[in-house]
Parts: C-alpha cells; structure tokens; sequence
C-alpha cells in the first residue's frame, strides 16, 4: 500500500525547495526533490508522485520540454512553479498538459491550497472519496483533519497516519505490517508494540468507550479496520 501523498520539487534553487519541502511538511506530505530535467525524470519513474511542482528554469533543460513527457510517461498532476508570468508561457504549459500553474513569488498557503485541490480531483478521478466517516467521525484525507461530532480532534502525526492508513480502506483488514510501513517508513525493524500504544491513544480520542471499541477493531494477530457503520 502506498504511503502518505507524495511531492516531487523541481527546482534548481536550493532556497526554493527548503521553502516548498518546510511548508509540505507541515501539512504532514511527504517529499522528493530534483534539481535537474535529468534528475526530475529519474525520481519520477523511480518514485511515482502524485504533484510534481516544476519549475521552468531548469540548468539542463527547459521545463516547457518537460511538461509533455512527463505527462506521457507518469500519472502525476503536474503543477508549474515559475517567475515566467507572461500569459503565453502560462497558456504554452497548459496547452502541453500541465494541471495548474503558480508563479513565483507565491505565498505558501496558496500553494497548499492548490496542492490539496489537485489531490482531491485525483481522489475523486480514482473513484475515491476525499471524505471517509464512521459514526460521527469524519475524516478528511486532504485536509488531514478529524472531527467528531463537528468537533476537531487534535491527533498526533503518527496517530493520524494510523487513521489515514485505515480511512483509506475502510472496512478492510490492514495488517500490522502495512500500517507500520505507513507510518514508520524509514524504519527497518518494526515493533508492534508502538503501534498498539498508538492505537489505544486513538481509541481514547475516538471511541465512546475506549474499553469496547466500535470504530477501530482489532483483528487478532493480523491488524486493524475501521468501521464504517460504527455508531
């Protein structure tokens, strides 16, 4: 199963891309960068993101060549990033595919606006809902936020990417494994302990009566779901 969102940053521009990659991060995306044409299609074909943010002033090629083949060759929604703002250089990306263009300097949460509304078309392109709910939670896997009974519940980066993990699925087993991958990525040696300490902290925010859970259910030795017609 694949893990949180992911974000390809095209840009030659050391500054740029601490800039972008700070302010994904805090909206809890994961990120991939690229200084070159070259380097762009390599992580592309290996790492398979869903927004690739391109900027045009590339060092080995200019980003307009890009747009195209990138477009044939992967299923990314393809956002510009650039200090062209002429109309025609716009109208010229557009024209070769991309899926939105942002001219520099932009203002970050503009720019995670527009990332959250190229993942909710791709969700929804997908045949996936933006929006899962189980009894009178709500999950909202763009926004990254949860409520329950309209109220916002505050959860962990890690307690949340359990839950994503799960709404992404909902009323299927994810086993202990691919929950962990989710959540620990970078880890080698998994322990499941940690993730039952996370569940319990869940269930505590989540459920009416942590001790008889009904909207995270264990699935002995094999791992967890979320229950969709909880109350």
């Amino acid at each position: 199963m694949k893990p949180r969102h992911s974000l390809l940053i095209v840009d030659d521009e050391q500054q740029i891309r601490r800039l972008i990659q700070a302010a994904l991060a805090r909206a809890d995306y994961a990120t991939i960068e690229a200084q070159t044409a070259r380097e762009a299609l390599d992580k592309l074909r290996s790492e398979r993101p869903d927004i690739t943010l391109l900027d045009l002033g590339l060092p080995d090629r200019d980003g307009l060549e890009l747009v195209p083949i990138i477009k044939k060759e992967s299923d990314t929604t393809l956002i510009i990033v650039s200090a062209r703002d002429a109309t025609d250089e716009k109208v010229a990306a557009l024209d070769l595919g991309a899926d939105d263009y942002l001219t520099k300097p932009f203002d970050t949460d503009e720019l995670l606006a527009r990332v959250r509304v190229a993942l909710r078309n791709r969700m929804t392109r997908d045949g996936g809902s933006t929006k899962v709910t189980a009894g009178d939670l709500t999950i909202d896997l763009v926004a990254h936020i949860v409520t329950k009974g309209g109220v916002e519940v505050h959860l962990t980066p890690k307690e949340y990417g359990v839950l994503e993990q799960l709404a992404r699925f909902p009323g299927r087993v994810i086993t202990h494994k691919q929950i962990m991958d989710h959540v620990w990525p970078n880890e080698h040696a998994h322990h499941v302990e940690y993730l039952r300490v996370l569940v319990r902290g869940l269930r505590q925010k989540l459920e009416a009566d942590p001790q008889r859970p009904q909207i995270i259910s264990n699935e002995l030795g094999i791992g967890y779901r979320l229950k969709q017609g909880a109350d």
